[in-house]
């Protein structure tokens, strides 16, 4: 589909995690310019501002196209405090994109919440802001979620006993357990979502997959496609750039989304 046949957006509210750089900035920036009003996500107030600059001068984008908010996802009250704002100030949220991701260090590291910090950032905080926005993503039939997930979830397993991987760490196997958690939460019923593997991009992740890769505005084209209303989607599918495919078997068990939904309520403090 070529720029000039896309449909417009204009009306459409999203949210992009991450949206400071790489595929988020990206896939911001082609929703603006296809007119959805944009909240942009970024880890301090300095990069969201710089990221918004970034777009009204080299885009042409409109200011009150833009809303800003910042939170570190690696402090779970930041999360809470964003996703609080948002609600308040969007009570309709058309579409949310989890896109926010790291690589998991060298070391083990955990966070101040007492996660393992990829599991937190890639996983956990998307978990927690999703459920938080849901009054906002459901107040009209039709809201969605996009996860920006990586077809590295294939080689995952979630250590269950051990989702912090304490005892046998490898940074591969911590990122990748954070991609396959954020797919098969794409199958919780709560809200409508589906993830999507953007292809292996030129970003600060590449090095997990390859020497090289495509931009960063292709793999954010898969992602917007999915944002569009136009585009028909059923909940927790998983595309590979536009084409559907099967995830991996784990995503779509219930058995499987329902233990994950407990351990991530678990270590997120939503238990009753």
């Amino acid at each position: 589909m070529s720029n000039s046949t896309l449909s417009s957006l204009s009306g459409r509210t999203v949210l992009v995690t991450g949206a400071t750089s790489g595929i988020g900035y990206e896939a911001a920036r082609q929703l603006a310019e296809r007119g959805a009003t944009v909240l942009l996500h970024g880890r301090s107030a300095d990069e969201t501002r710089a990221a918004a600059d970034r777009l009204i001068a080299a885009s042409g984008v409109s200011e009150s196209q833009l809303a800003l908010y910042s939170a570190d996802f690696a402090h779970l009250d930041e999360v809470e405090r964003f996703a609080g704002a948002v609600v308040a100030e969007h009570p309709h949220l058309d579409v949310l994109v989890n896109n926010a991701g790291m690589a998991a260090p060298e070391r083990h590291t955990v966070t101040a919440d007492g996660n393992e910090i990829a599991f937190q950032v890639n996983f956990l905080a998307h978990y927690l802001l999703t459920c938080l926005l849901e009054p906002a993503l459901t107040s009209d039939p039709g809201g969605r979620v996009v996860n920006v997930s990586s077809s590295l979830h294939r080689t995952a397993s979630i250590q269950w006993a051990d989702p912090n991987r304490a005892r046998r760490y490898s940074r591969l196997a911590a990122y990748a357990q954070s991609q396959l958690a954020l797919t098969v939460f794409a199958s919780d019923p709560r809200v409508t979502a589906v993830s999507v593997h953007p292809g292996v991009c030129a970003t600060a992740l590449l090095p997990l997959y390859a020497h090289e890769g495509v931009s960063p505005a292709e793999g954010a084209g898969h992602v917007v496609r999915l944002c569009d209303p136009a585009v028909e989607i059923v909940n927790g599918a998983y595309y590979d750039r536009e084409e559907r495919v099967e995830p991996a078997p784990a995503a779509t068990e219930d058995r499987t989304v329902r233990r994950l939904t407990k351990l991530a309520d678990l270590l997120v403090g939503r238990t009753a």
